[in-house]
């Protein structure tokens, strides 16, 4: 009888767990087919993977709606180009857009997996984010404004001695802001330096890779494991390894001898139990950010149409004094042009690629979990239900009836949600105070003989704007100028 009733039990626990994984299956699959049966959204029979331009893209919004997405089998590339649904999907859903899409030239050959901007979700983004915070937050940027506007005086001089390489000056500018604030290097940073040379081989290389479709071995990645694939990528990653692992260890020489400049990699390198962090962790976080704070685009944006409103600078900054951060708050007109001058030409126009991690659910139609999806910033800083006449450039869009910026109008150039830029607060300053010094110091105007092609921008992850000429009238005599800023120069 004992036997009868153990068989009973031993069945009525395996009934138990039939009916119950019968019942999981059919929640999943009423689960899926729900979701399943919502449509992606419209877009072109073109592939996912492939190089799409901005403009090309902006055509599609313009056709298919704010919401497009390209798919060819399991690949699903969805695209956001409007304004109200940047912030619905890009913001709203950013938990579910905070992963990466798998990159296997540009992250895990290229990067070792540790490349800040491409790392996806877990362990490592989190210590990467809070290490970054410590150093790039409101406060922490405060800090740096000392240096900034130290670097941006040295634009002023290299201006008076050769205004026609005004991009490069802008360019030296910014290396030289980032590697003071990241590895402490207090000496001027000059166009020849080594490390900026190297540094200017490797950036295209590194943004080359990260664009969708260069690489055949990101849509097949086996070939990642086959002898001889990717020599290009392998010497490359050695070379930015050594580049940047020398910098580490000049600014850890300089710590066991007691005199680093407070810097990013000399507080990672003290704190080292804090942030839990390995030496190659380290060098690449350290690079990462010298990568994004250095390549920084000079570009036009019809300044002589504007200058009549940078008044405002001469204004408040009588006798002599040159505009400081002090008089950002006030410089209104300053604030505009700059926000206008990134919406008119985006640094970033394609936007960084994210991965949803689960099914996003928008207007009666699905993204799907695994899709890759971008906020087009070109094409989000178009919408012209929010930016009239968009093609337009005009600083005055920006600014209430009370004078003020408008509080209800927002860019994305730092990016969206969870994966914004950490550096954004930095890079606001530099832009800032470079440009207020520079306006503040000429009238800055279109060559005549050499009018300006606002559209030749070389194409990219970040987008750069080929050389082109500008005339720069110092409001006061060279002498002056050369004196007034030679003074207190870096």
């Amino acid at each position: 009888m004992s036997s009868m009733l153990d068989l009973f039990h031993a069945w009525h626990w395996q009934i138990v767990a039939v009916v119950f994984s019968l019942l999981v299956l059919v929640v999943c699959s009423f689960h899926g087919s729900r979701t399943s049966s919502l449509r992606l959204p419209p877009g072109p029979s073109e592939p996912p993977l492939g190089h799409h331009g901005p403009r090309k893209i902006a055509q599609w919004i313009n056709e298919y709606g704010p919401v497009i997405s390209l798919n060819k089998g399991k690949d699903v590339l969805v695209i956001v180009g409007r304004y109200q649904e940047a912030i619905d999907i890009m913001e709203k859903q950013g938990a579910s857009l905070a992963d990466r899409p798998r990159s296997v030239a540009g992250s895990e050959i290229l990067g070792r997996g540790m490349r800040f901007v491409q790392i996806g979700s877990g362990e490592r983004i989190r210590k990467f984010r809070k290490a970054s915070h410590t150093h790039l937050q409101l406060k922490s940027a405060q800090t740096y404004e000392p240096a900034q506007f130290a670097y941006a005086r040295d634009i002023i001089l290299d201006l008076l001695d050769s205004p026609r390489l005004h991009q490069l000056h802008i360019k030296r500018f910014a290396a030289s802001v980032i590697l003071r604030i990241v590895y402490g290097k207090t000496t001027p940073t000059l166009l020849s330096d080594p490390f900026l040379l190297q540094l200017q081989k490797m950036i295209p290389r590194v943004q080359s890779a990260m664009m969708p479709g260069t690489y055949l071995v990101d849509k097949y990645p086996i070939l990642k494991y086959i002898p001889g694939y990717g020599r290009n990528l392998l010497a490359w990653r050695e070379e930015e390894y050594e580049m940047l692992s020398g910098k580490l260890n000049w600014v850890k020489s300089q710590v066991e001898s007691n005199v680093a400049a407070d810097s990013v990699a000399k507080d990672l390198l003290v704190h080292h139990d804090d942030n839990q962090l390995s030496e190659m962790e380290t060098t690449y976080l350290s690079g990462s950010l010298i990568g994004a704070g250095a390549d920084t685009v000079s570009k036009d944006s019809h300044i002589d149409n504007t200058q009549p409103n940078m008044r405002e600078i001469i204004d408040c900054c009588r006798d002599l004094n040159a505009p400081t951060f002090e008089d950002w708050s006030r410089l209104v007109q300053l604030q505009a042009f700059i926000l206008e001058a990134l919406r008119w030409r985006p640094v970033n126009p394609i936007g960084l690629p994210h991965r949803a991690s689960k099914d996003i659910i928008w207007n009666g139609m699905t993204i799907p979990a695994g899709a890759t999806v971008f906020g087009n910033h070109w094409s989000i800083s178009r919408d012209p239900d929010v930016y009239h006449n968009p093609e337009v450039f005009d600083p005055q869009r920006w600014i209430g009836t009370d004078g003020e910026i408008k509080d209800n109008m927002r860019l994305f150039t730092f990016g969206f949600g969870r994966r914004a830029c950490p550096g954004l607060h930095v890079a606001n300053r530099s832009v800032y105070i470079a440009a207020a010094l520079v306006l503040w110091s000429f009238t800055v105007t279109e060559d005549p003989s050499n009018p300006i092609d606002d559209t030749a921008f070389v194409p990219g992850i970040v987008s750069h704007q080929k050389p082109f000429s500008l005339v720069f009238k110092p409001r006061m005599s060279e002498a002056s100028l050369k004196i007034f800023f030679s003074s207190t120069a870096v």
